[in-house]
């Protein structure tokens, strides 16, 4: 289509009216819910998130009153502990990580000019899979059995069942099924941001916006599974005894703080960095100019990132580790200040070379970083061993923990909140609210956080429900409460203006005159999100590109149309994005619902001991993933190509490493292999605790070379015969790959057995020590991969058969390859690991 051809207005009728039909929202309660639409799904999961905030902050407001004054009766100290708890998870779990994914999944495809993200469903499956761990969770406290272990959740007290309830597990298994969803939304934003920019739109001309959510969400495929597997290893204590943290069986509960940290201390910057992202958006508006330093934030932002997964042992200085290890890592906490200093003076220095416009948004943003600069000093002052030993569980880290998170996190998302709101829906929230409610939590913040370094310091200790009056701290705690009331009521005003937002007009489109992309988004807030998705060439197009707004809204860039009435976005390359593809999108659907539904039910059977109804819940899950597969995924389109624009045709199917689910499947075997990295570290984390390791003995002996060797030439012949399939499919041979597929997952299979048969021939009773207890963890895992695997070939036996894959239309054996590579991967570690190593074959 040539760029004249939209001077007909009739065309560029028709072809709106095809747009709106497409992407219309689906209609009635039941209709709303099943919506797929990033932009819907985004307010969504900001709606929940907040809502779950706002009930955090009323669960630490109690415990202000509580420590109001000294031998305060208001609550008890059980109600207390699980008050401290419930409020640190929801912060971090249910508001923190969830409101960045949610921001994003709103204001990414609007940035990228992309009609929609490439997996909708998968951000719907995410939001369903938090609400629903989320209210488990969080509803707990109702009936008495929240977790009371803390936010960190430290063994051997909460491991062991006689000490705490059923509120560990509720904490364990609820957040578990909460971090599925953050590695589903981080496997989105990454294939979004990688996969669906704008043509032209290299790499260095991404928004800044972009870059911080690429940074983090790659950070998440990092820090959250070693969680996940400290969470197997706490739960399968709880629940059958294996001692990984039991000191008398071998067990150290160290471990659980290494593998809670590695994740915990990352998180605090996951957290940070989006806000840090609302600001290079911002200050570049409100100066009226290009932001400074483009190249240096990007590496600031990367170097965070990479610092953050060298500072977990901050945490750890009272646990009497090696004086070298403090040293590095006491070094690693105070670089990190280098690179969030640079992205801090590049923001100062944008604002003294533009011509600043004040305004709310920027109110927030520059409040929240003097915050923040306050959390980051002391942050410095902790990361010196010395003082962190005297500081350490006082209120100096409460107060340290929340100049940080409420400078870097709240404050940021509320600026964030009044600049982006009249995208959202088109209309402004008021100046003169917004201001008001600015100083109420500026000034509520530091009178309630400030004086907690001085009762930190004189000897208050952390999560205590009550103290004496003799400690002296009674005055500077009742200040801290009283603060926190201040706090609330700016918060308040935020809920107050929101709530009154529906009955204001509509504002102009881009009222703040930005250079961005998401501004494009007209105030009639039509469904398909873009008229036409652009060609750029600046990283300010509305600013440099001339006649650039008016262009897109008169479909004169690319897939101005929905010729066949399906949604539809552009896939571009990796590095330059050139147009590769035109995806077909996910369409409204009940799956994502069904099947979170159904995994949650697996989570939360199993917290309450009913293993068979977990079961029925875990096969009802893999039924609904596979029929979501099967009709959502890898379709064979109508036609081969498709015109775009401009003389412009594309494929309307790929393959491997151009297609965004071939991303999809890299990036999760990604996380997947960093979550079996953790206990792979937890098998020679114990080696280097235990002068005998193995022990030996009954019931302790190695399971020998044998069986895991035969176990992993199985894999890798499972392996290899998938890789053959892939070729031989290719090469038009579809019998020969069908076989080598059947006979593959009868290999897989086969694995599960050896796999199993190593520990059972020799007795390995996981019970009765820490070793027996790793080696079975290791071998699970790898055979249910094999379990995985099998099901993976015999569902593309079944595509191939049925005519939904062919040698040009080989997406599926091509994704699963990929599955089977990380699969003998994750085979040779640990058959080397428990069969090969020294001792093991005894």
């Amino acid at each position: 289509m040539s760029l004249h051809a939209q001077d007909d207005p009739q065309l560029r009728a028709d072809q709106e009216r095809r747009l709106r039909a497409v992407w219309a929202p689906p209609t009635g309660w039941f209709g709303r819910w099943t919506d797929v639409n990033n932009n819907r799904v985004g307010i969504w999961y900001t709606l929940t998130a907040f809502t779950f905030m706002l009930f955090a902050g009323v669960l630490a407001l109690i415990m202000r009153t509580q420590l109001a004054a000294p031998g305060n009766d208001l609550v008890s100290a059980s109600t207390f502990n699980q008050l401290f708890t419930l409020h640190g998870s929801m912060m971090m779990f249910l508001f923190a990580v969830p409101m960045f994914e949610a921001v994003a999944v709103i204001l990414l495809p609007q940035l990228l000019g992309a009609r929609d993200l490439p997996f909708p469903r998968l951000s719907a499956f995410g939001y369903w899979s938090f609400l629903i761990g989320g209210v488990f969770v969080g509803g707990s406290i109702f009936f008495n059995v929240a977790p009371d272990g803390g936010w960190f959740m430290y063994p051997p007290f909460t491991t062991r069942t006689d000490l705490s309830g059923l509120g560990a597990d509720i904490w364990m298994l609820g957040l578990s099924f909460i971090e599925v969803s953050s590695v589903a939304a981080a496997v989105e934003l990454i294939v979004g941001v990688l996969k669906t920019r704008p043509p032209g739109m290299r790499l260095n001309l991404m928004p800044l916006y972009a870059w911080y959510i690429l940074v983090v969400a790659v950070m998440i495929l990092f820090a959250f599974p070693p969680l996940i597997a400290g969470d197997i290893l706490f739960e399968m204590e709880r629940l059958l005894g294996w001692p990984f943290f039991d000191a008398a069986k071998g067990g150290d509960a160290i471990l659980w703080q290494h593998l809670f940290w590695i994740f915990g201390h990352p998180e605090v910057y996951i957290v940070f960095l989006p806000s840090i992202a609302l600001f290079a958006m911002m200050v570049p508006t409100f100066a009226q100019r290009h932001l400074l330093g483009y190249p240096w934030i990007v590496l600031a932002a990367v170097g965070t990132a990479f610092l953050s997964f060298g500072l977990w042992v901050h945490h750890m200085f009272t646990t009497g580790l090696p004086k070298i290890s403090l040293a590095f890592f006491s070094a690693a906490s105070e670089a990190v200040a280098i690179p969030t200093g640079i992205q801090i003076f590049v923001f100062i220095a944008t604002m003294w070379a533009g011509r600043v416009t004040w305004s709310t948004p920027l109110l927030y943003a520059f409040g929240s970083i003097a915050i923040f600069v306050i959390g980051g000093l002391t942050g410095v002052m902790v990361a010196i061993a010395p003082f962190d030993w005297q500081a350490h569980d006082t209120y100096f880290i409460v107060a340290h923990l929340h100049y940080v998170l409420i400078g870097g996190t709240l404050i940021p998302l509320m600026g964030g909140l009044y600049y982006y709101w009249p995208l959202i829906t088109g209309k402004k929230l008021s100046d003169r609210v917004g201001r008001t409610a600015f100083w109420f939590q500026f000034v509520g913040a530091n009178l309630t956080f400030f004086p907690m370094h001085f009762s930190g310091l004189m000897g208050m200790p952390r999560r205590v429900f009550t103290y004496p009056a003799e400690l002296g701290v009674g005055g500077l705690n009742m200040a801290s409460t009283i603060g926190s009331y201040v706090f609330a009521v700016g918060v308040l005003l935020v809920c107050v203006d929101l709530a009154r937002s529906p009955w204001r007009q509509k504002s102009p489109r881009n009222p703040w005159n930005a250079g961005t992309l998401e501004w494009l988004a007209h105030p009639d807030d039509e469904d398909w999100g873009i008229r036409s998705v652009p060609l750029i060439t600046s990283r300010y197009p509305i600013w440099d590109q001339k006649n650039f707004v008016r262009n897109v809204d008169e479909g004169r860039f690319f897939l101005p149309d929905a010729q066949e009435g399906r949604r539809e976005t552009i896939i571009t390359s990796v590095l330059d994005a050139r147009p590769v593809q035109v995806i077909r999108l996910g369409t409204p659907s009940a799956k994502p619902m069904v099947t979170a539904v159904a995994l949650g039910s697996v989570f939360i059977l199993t917290t309450y001991h009913l293993y068979w109804a977990a079961l029925a819940g875990a096969v009802a899950t893999l039924a609904m993933v596979l029929w979501w597969l099967w009709t959502g995924t890898a379709e064979i389109p109508e036609k081969e190509e498709k015109s775009i624009g401009h003389g412009l045709t594309v494929p309307l199917y790929c393959s491997g490493g151009s297609s965004a689910g071939w991303w999809a499947m890299f990036i999760t075997m990604m996380a997947d292999a960093t979550a079996f990295s953790g206990l792979v570290f937890g098998y020679y984390f114990f080696w280097t605790r235990h002068d005998d390791f193995p022990p030996g003995g009954p019931g302790l002996d190695g399971p020998g070379a044998f069986w895991p060797m035969v176990a992993l030439a199985v894999t890798l012949a499972s392996w290899a015969m998938t890789v053959a399939a892939r070729e031989l499919n290719a090469r038009g041979a579809e019998g020969a790959a069908r076989g080598l597929l059947g006979a593959g997952a009868i290999a897989s299979l086969a694995a599960i057995g050896a796999g199993l048969a190593g520990p059972m021939t020799t007795g390995l009773e996981p019970s009765l020590h820490v070793y027996p207890a790793i080696v079975w963890t290791l071998v699970i895992w790898t055979v249910a991969h094999n379990g995985v695997g099998a099901i993976m070939q015999l569902y593309t036996l079944a595509r191939s058969i049925a005519g939904r894959m062919t040698p040009r239309y080989d997406a599926d054996v091509r994704n699963i390859t990929v599955y089977h590579h990380f699969m003998a991967l994750t085979a040779i570690v640990t058959y080397a690991t428990i069969g090969l190593f020294p001792g093991a074959g005894s």
